[in-house]
């Protein structure tokens, strides 16, 4: 089919790698604007069309879908069919109802659960044990068009929403690319969404991540696998941050704060007791839980000091 794709990080760059692989043909591809990254805030390109770029497919990089111009350009274009993946912009009516296939979109959640910007972190930062992927078709509401597709994906006890995001990733991917080939064979179905079951996935902060360890582990250990890699959940001890990337619920009991092991370091909460088995001390690499406490001599029945929270923005 000749497709026009529209995306912008790695996972939109998964699924317009297994496109090409699958032999359509990409006519063109709209992508966000070179960032700065790093230190050196040197401008790059995003992983889409770095991508594009080594295909030798052109590239436009619009600020807004509105324009008359970028119309002008699809309709040069003429696409068979849109494929969206995590572009990052909000298409316009007429823009989505240019090909004759409509326009798709790949959405990280089992819809109409987790509507909107973070559906991946949400689903962890909630503990919940599945999530997937979705394939719909794009109407003019914020991901409530019509299902084609759903393919489930279970989350592991300790993933982190970042690890999850690279298996789905690749499953979205091939999820997508099945997708494709029912809509050229005609032997696509729609179904409805039932909006009394949408729940909402909004944008993460970086202040959602501040806890403390009056907090239950079950609560705790959801906020950091949900928030690694970012914004990264934290607790705040003597004015400064230390970040914890990776964790692991425990059995045992005690003061908030108390250390109840070393090895691995096993710190109490509200109720039971969490492993942290990677931090990043503010200024600092990361390192295991058990060798940051041994460069603070930590002993078992010490009290980790930490300042609680008061407010929280998630509620």
């Amino acid at each position: 089919m000749r497709i026009l794709f529209m995306g912008t990080p790695d996972i939109a760059a998964c699924s317009l790698a297994q496109i090409l692989q699958a032999g359509h043909q990409v006519c063109g591809v709209f992508t966000r604007q070179d960032k700065p990254v790093g230190r050196k805030q040197q401008l790059t390109a995003p992983p889409v069309k770095q991508l594009a770029v080594q295909h030798d497919i052109p590239v436009w990089q619009p600020k807004t879908l509105k324009d008359e111009s970028v119309i002008d350009i699809v309709r040069q274009l003429a696409p068979e069919l849109i494929v969206v993946v995590a572009y990052g912009r909000i298409l316009p009516p007429r823009l989505i109802m240019l090909p004759k296939n409509g326009c798709i979109n790949l959405h990280v959640s089992l819809l109409p659960h987790y509507r909107g910007a973070a559906p991946i972190q949400h689903a962890v930062l909630n503990g919940e044990r599945q999530t997937g992927v979705t394939i719909m078709y794009m109407d003019e509401g914020l991901d409530t068009g019509d299902i084609i597709a759903v393919t489930p994906v279970e989350i592991g006890e300790d993933e982190t929403a970042g690890e999850l995001f690279d298996r789905v990733a690749q499953i979205g991917a091939k999820t997508l690319v099945d997708t494709i080939r029912q809509i050229e064979e005609g032997t696509a179905v729609r179904t409805p969404q039932n909006d009394a079951e949408a729940s909402w996935a909004p944008a993460l902060s970086r202040q959602m991540g501040q806890f403390d360890f009056s907090f239950p582990c079950d609560r705790l250990h959801h906020l950091i696998c949900g928030l690694s890699p970012w914004p990264t959940a934290y607790f705040v001890q003597q004015g400064k941050k230390v970040k914890v990337t990776h964790s692991h619920k425990a059995s045992g009991e005690g003061k908030p704060g108390e250390v109840l092991a070393l090895k691995p370091l096993t710190i109490a909460c509200g109720q039971g007791a969490l492993e942290l088995r990677e931090v990043v001390p503010e200024g600092k690499r990361p390192m295991q839980g058990n060798e940051w406490a041994a460069g603070r001599r930590l002993k078992i029945g010490d009290i980790l000091p930490f300042e609680p929270v008061t407010e929280r923005e998630d509620g």
